[in-house]
């Protein structure tokens, strides 16, 4: 099977041949310290993680590389508001950043550079655009010159001549042309500064990801990547100001996710519609949230709201009920060490043939400009044949046994790449009716013992008392689920 992304830079969906075989070098652009993460910061992060756990599943040797932007406009705005410095506010963000993506099960990159420790790369990187005539200076600022560059427009596909031609752009007699932006600010009164040959200042945003990028990965790599609103102007200029230094290509495949909406409307702070991940994260466990943002391709816009949110925690319930199911039946078990798929027969051997091919159908579809939604499509079918095997009067034999035990394995190791389904599912459960009773003001150890209760009528038989429970833990508002192995409840 072979990988095929599509390329911003392209428009196209292309094979992906990297640089070097065997190695791939992935930049994508982090956040800008000032405030905490919200929704729309969870799913670039959930995307890029995905893509970086499954190409180290397909044996690549990654280097990801994601930065902290940590001086800037609304850094030192916040700053000066608090009376203390951009370091402070920078790294309460960047702490608080690392929180909320622990929490979310994301993976650390490989390296996560701070612009701040990169100035003199910039400095360098912009004498080198002086040298060769595609910057100039007025008053202590430094611009970029886009009409030097003659690429420049095409990843987001706009021709300068049509932009000029639309443009509504704020009037600055400094610059030559509207769309040129700037490398190096002059300092102002109370703002953080560096020495520079143009005078005290402090760096432009855009220089900021050229070279930490080229510092990490070099001056061409395989993956840039970030979410469709820095497609222009950033990644634009990132393009113009990297190969113009360089005269190479900067980076070979540009991937970009989709927006992230709530209640159909676009997210922003003037709408007071911004969810942050510790919001999130108080009501829904992380693998609901991460489950949520997978279930659809990272190029579509998804739309969060109670009701999505609430489906994509009936989808986990069901893979970790199997997940429990299968837990239970094992503890029961057989000594499952000289079974093989040579002694299945029958249903045995018909479900094992849905198992046996999940790992290749996941392949087909993440190789497909990793589509997580056919992914996990494919894990869920495998789910639904499997709770329909465990509820078919399941008796355990050595052979259905086997057959459940791979079929978790298999769902576990792909769950990795996807960072779900990595719990016990006694703990998940545990967490979720925390979580739901809190909300709902509930006593779980009533709950429980009422359970526990009928649990005992039945094995003795007294189904009258059975139901009695059940109708009491109903008005309660606990929906309760029998199977032939277990119990399990939770709150509707």
């Amino acid at each position: 099977m072979t990988l095929r992304l599509y390329n911003t830079l392209t428009k196209k969906k292309e094979k992906f041949v990297p640089i070097k075989e065997g190695k791939i070098g992935i930049y994508v652009c982090g956040i800008t310290a000032y405030d905490v993460c919200h929704i729309g910061h969870a799913r670039s992060a959930v995307v890029f993680d995905v893509i970086y756990r499954y190409l180290k599943y397909r044996d690549y040797e990654v280097t990801y590389v994601k930065n902290f932007t940590d001086v800037d406009d609304k850094i030192i705005g916040k700053a000066n508001a608090e009376g203390t410095d951009i370091y402070d506010i920078s790294e309460r963000y960047i702490k608080e950043h690392n929180e909320d993506m622990d929490r979310l099960g994301v993976v650390r990159p490989t390296v996560s550079p701070k612009a701040t420790d990169n100035i003199n790369g910039m400095i360098r990187l912009i004498g080198t655009l002086m040298e060769k005539g595609l910057a100039y200076v007025v008053d202590g600022d430094v611009y970029y010159s886009v009409e030097k560059f003659e690429g420049y427009g095409k990843l987001s596909g706009r021709g300068l001549d049509d932009m000029l031609a639309g443009a509504r752009i704020d009037v600055d007699v400094k610059k030559k042309n509207p769309f040129d932006f700037v490398l190096w600010k002059s300092s102002k009164e109370g703002e953080p500064w560096w020495d520079s040959p143009w005078g005290r200042g402090r760096p432009g945003w855009h220089i900021e990801c050229s070279v930490m990028s080229q510092r990490f990965l070099g001056d061409t790599f395989d993956i840039h990547g970030g979410g469709e609103d820095l497609i222009f102007p950033h990644h634009e200029n990132e393009i113009a100001q990297s190969e113009g230094a360089t005269g190479k290509p900067f980076a070979t495949y540009w991937i970009h996710n989709g927006f992230i909406k709530v209640d159909s409307e676009k997210m922003s702070k003037s709408l007071g519609n911004t969810l942050t991940i510790k919001e999130i994260l108080a009501a829904y466990h992380p693998e609901v949230v991460r489950f949520f943002i997978l279930q659809s391709h990272y190029k579509s816009y998804i739309d969060f709201s109670d009701a999505s949110i609430a489906e994509a925690r009936v989808g986990m319930e069901r893979v970790y009920t199997m997940l429990k199911n299968i837990k239970d039946a094992l503890n029961e078990g057989a000594d499952l060490s000289d079974t093989s798929e040579k002694d299945l027969s029958g249903e045995d051997e018909k479900v094992w043939g849905k198992v046996s091919t999940l790992p290749d159908r996941f392949r087909e579809a993440m190789d497909d400009d990793f589509n997580t939604a056919m992914a996990m499509g494919y894990i869920f079918d495998t789910v639904r044949i499997i709770n329909g095997y465990i509820s078919k009067n399941f008796a355990p034999t050595r052979e259905s046994l086997f057959v459940l035990n791979e079929a978790r394995e298999r769902i576990r190791e792909l769950g990795k790449v996807l960072g779900l389904f990595l719990e016990d599912p006694d703990e998940y459960f545990e967490k979720d009716k925390e979580r739901e009773a809190r909300k709902s003001d509930l006593d779980v150890e009533e709950v429980e013992r009422l359970i526990d209760e009928r649990k005992r009528a039945r094995e003795s038989k007294d189904w009258h008392r059975a139901d009695e429970l059940r109708d009491l833990l109903s008005a309660m508002g606990i929906i309760i689920k029998d199977t032939s192995i277990s119990t399990t409840w939770k709150v509707k």
